[in-house]
């Protein structure tokens, strides 16, 4: 969470397991500026801050964050965080499938809330702060889960689980499963739980056709105006309409998602240099090192031999 944080669109890392998908994160602001891109994924994120000075956007909608609460954000929404002050406090999330919390026996709570919050059909609050009733329980239920996540990572530093770490993890995915469905439990006493409603805010689905196009191409020449073609839009619209919703340029933008691909490809490859640039789209060396340098502060070399 703490590498420097480019474009990744729709969000293709897995969080937790395919049996446990559920993961905690933490993140400490090193310096004013994005500290998450613009990104969305099929799961659920519940956002803990503390304080500070955090601007949240969720479907190109803004909040300030200047006191202590959490945001839930539903599958599919577009968000991004940028921290408008150095030296603001962590912020920290927690990302899970609500698939893991469903039931085999089709009783009333699986019914009338696991099922419907699995198919869409319900979904979270966009946030909750102190004056709520419910939120200390929730926040409670939150750092739990956090504590949970923390002590599990720190009971794993080898490659083989020892007899007695492997019988506690059956122990652990039930507290965590236990205070999701407190969270749960707590969002539909109070009433907080949203019907969905069919998602009719067409400038969010453009923003997200357009970097899904980005992401599926980004090894060929794209071109401003074969992104504008795509929603029908004049290119010079296109431009300022994706400046304003994403905060750069769409050729900006562009050479950030080529440069975090550039960067996989070093960690995990004996590809050089030049292989790396063509793969990534960039038909120019100089330009992939200008780029590169640009938005790592280093060569492609050194950040190799780093890693």
């Amino acid at each position: 969470m703490n590498e420097p944080q480019l474009s990744t669109l729709k969000e293709n890392r897995s969080h937790g397991t395919k049996s446990f998908p559920f993961a905690a994160y933490k993140t400490v602001p090193s310096a004013k500026g994005m500290l998450v891109k613009h990104h969305w994924h099929d799961e659920i994120e519940i956002i803990c801050f503390s304080g500070g000075d955090f601007r949240l956007e969720i479907n190109m909608e803004p909040f300030c964050i200047r006191s202590e609460c959490l945001y839930f954000i539903n599958p599919g929404e577009l968000h991004s965080i940028l921290t408008e002050k150095s030296g603001s406090p962590a912020e920290a999330a927690i990302v899970f499938s609500p698939q893991m919390l469903s039931f085999y026996s089709y009783d009333t709570a699986q019914t009338q809330l696991i099922h419907p919050l699995c198919s869409g059909k319900i979904r979270f609050p966009r946030c909750l702060t102190p004056e709520h009733p419910a939120f200390f329980q929730v926040r409670q239920s939150f750092l739990d889960m956090m504590q949970l996540s923390a002590q599990q990572d720190a009971d794993i530093p080898a490659m083989q689980l020892s007899a007695q770490q492997d019988a506690g993890i059956p122990a652990m995915q039930l507290s965590v499963k236990s205070s999701l469905l407190r969270i749960l439990a707590l969002l539909s006493a109070h009433r907080l739980l949203i019907p969905s409603e069919k998602n009719d805010n067409k400038r969010v689905e453009e923003i997200k056709t357009a970097i899904t196009y980005i992401r599926e191409n980004y090894r060929e020449k794209i071109y401003v105006r074969d992104l504008a073609s795509l929603l029908n839009l004049n290119e010079q619209y296109f431009s300022r309409f994706f400046k304003k919703a994403i905060g750069r340029s769409p050729m900006a933008y562009i050479n950030e998602y080529r440069i975090r691909q550039s960067m996989q490809l070093l960690k995990e490859t004996d590809l050089s240099v030049m292989e790396i640039c063509m793969d990534c789209g960039f038909n120019n060396l100089g330009n992939f090192l200008r780029q590169f340098r640009k938005y790592t502060g280093t060569t492609p070399l050194k950040y190799k031999k780093s890693e």
